[in-house]
């Protein structure tokens, strides 16, 4: 028997549920939020469709109620305010921080041997301040950025290709972040040729460059923040972890020397599997990839720094 926990039922926790359900990823999937019968609201509309969809996961919603997750393998964490109007980053920081703070402590009370599964903004920050206040080990707390800036990377590299986006790889390192994440265009390859030897130099930033915004693009189209790539990334690496499938996806993990980084949590290629983060692949960095990461580490440093400031670390 499995089970996983989607903390947050908002747009991308309730399409995070929605895809472990209907794919019948795990056993039992609990919704839990806080706004009083959002959860059960979303849970009751996505359990109507298992007789039009032919699945048999038991989903249920519930506010606040912690005793329901017991037992969970796999938590999602997606609660948390977006950023609004005039809000600082600390402003934002410093309510998310509490939030997740608190969702952990409560999540561990009823199960200690949960994997973290950190989507929450800043995700980066966040992890690292999920993984600093459980003291849990650091391959069962870790972040989901990489998943989804991966897999609009490959969407984008599909497009300019002409191909199926499953035929198509590329990798997006650093931080989770328009101007921090790094697309590997050097490692992209099409049914193992290399997209460098398919497209020319101008396309492969174009591709780059439309990578980096990729969120920024959607809610400029949709006046909010996307939740359908989102919430089914978190599923896809929630996945890896219940089928123990170690899939190499890029994840905000901790770093303890490799990628030459210390005492931080930033997308790398990680193998996924049952016990978390089960190996962290070092891919060879030219110069310009190097410099890129370093950049990367500072801006996630600087945030990070918020948490210090403000002694939630």
């Amino acid at each position: 028997m499995s089970k996983v926990t989607v903390v947050g039922a908002g747009n991308v926790g309730a399409t995070c549920a929605n895809v472990l359900t209907i794919n019948e990823v795990a056993n039992e999937v609990v919704m839990l939020d806080v706004k009083e019968g959002v959860a059960e609201g979303k849970a009751m509309d996505i359990n109507q469709t298992a007789q039009l969809l032919g699945f048999d996961t038991k989903l249920t919603g519930v506010t606040n109620d912690y005793a329901a997750t017991a037992g969970s393998d796999v938590v999602v964490i997606t609660s948390g305010l977006p950023r609004k109007p005039g809000m600082t980053r600390e402003e934002l920081i410093g309510v998310n921080a509490g939030i997740v703070k608190s969702v952990a402590e409560s999540i561990l009370k009823y199960s200690p041997k949960a994997i973290l599964l950190i989507v929450s903004n800043p995700m980066d920050t966040m992890t690292y301040l999920a993984l600093k206040a459980t003291g849990l080990p650091k391959n069962r707390v870790f972040g989901m950025g990489g998943a989804l800036d991966s897999s609009r990377f490959k969407y984008n590299l599909s497009h300019a290709l002409g191909a199926n986006a499953n035929e198509v790889e590329g990798l997006v390192i650093g931080g989770h972040g328009d101007t921090t994440m790094i697309p590997l265009i050097r490692y992209a390859s099409y049914k193992g040729l290399a997209v460098s030897k398919l497209l020319p130099t101008d396309k492969q930033e174009e591709i780059v460059k439309a990578t980096m915004v990729g969120g920024a693009t959607l809610t400029s189209l949709l006046g909010t923040s996307a939740w359908y790539a989102p919430g089914a990334a978190a599923a896809f690496v929630a996945e890896s972890i219940i089928r123990d499938q170690k899939k190499l996806i890029p994840s905000c993990v901790y770093l303890d020397g490799e990628y030459g980084q210390k005492d931080i949590c930033i997308g790398v290629p990680a193998v996924i599997g049952k016990n978390g983060v089960e190996k962290i692949v070092e891919f060879d960095l030219n110069a310009d990839e190097k410099a890129l990461f370093e950049k990367s580490a500072a801006a996630v440093r600087n945030m990070n720094d918020v948490l210090g400031e403000m002694k939630l670390v």
